[in-house]
């Protein structure tokens, strides 16, 4: 894992690779919590008799948006700012859900510093952010985000 003092200290690594996160296991009673959550309850998700029939595979699949929220989560075991007051999600250029995650799939998170901009008080950090399933040969997600980051 990658180990600044400082938001600003995160600009050495812009245009590099800051590693890999540990993996995490989507498992279906994850995948029925987000459904509550967001209110997305579409078969393909939550129907695990009708997906064993239905679905290439035979398992349901993680609602994509549930992989994105998980970039928080990926990226603590990445790299880690020791003194900061806070993070902010700034939001996303691009994201694109590029294969499915099955239940019962673990993923895990490429993550490559792509731009460090400095603002008032912090830094805007610009993520390249790939998503590889256990086993896949396809990523299931790109995204480049954004994070603010504040002294």
């Amino acid at each position: 894992m990658l180990e600044v003092e400082t938001p600003a200290a995160m600009a050495d690594y812009a245009g590099k690779k800051l590693g890999s996160s540990d993996w995490v296991l989507i498992d279906q009673a994850m995948i029925h919590r987000f459904a509550d959550a967001t209110g997305d309850h579409q078969w393909i998700h939550v129907d695990t008799e009708r997906a064993r029939r239905e679905m290439p595979g035979g398992k349901t699949i993680a609602h994509g948006f549930l992989t994105l929220s998980l970039l928080p989560r990926l990226s603590d075991t990445v790299y880690s700012i020791r003194k900061r007051s806070r993070g902010i999600n700034y939001g996303a250029n691009k994201v694109r859900f590029t294969a499915p995650v099955p239940s019962g799939s673990r993923i895990r998170l490429h993550q490559t510093l792509k731009a460090a901009e400095p603002v008032a008080g912090g830094q805007k950090l610009i993520f390249e952010s790939t998503v590889e399933v256990e086993g896949q040969a396809r990523p299931a997600l790109f995204a480049e985000t954004i994070v603010a980051v504040y002294d």
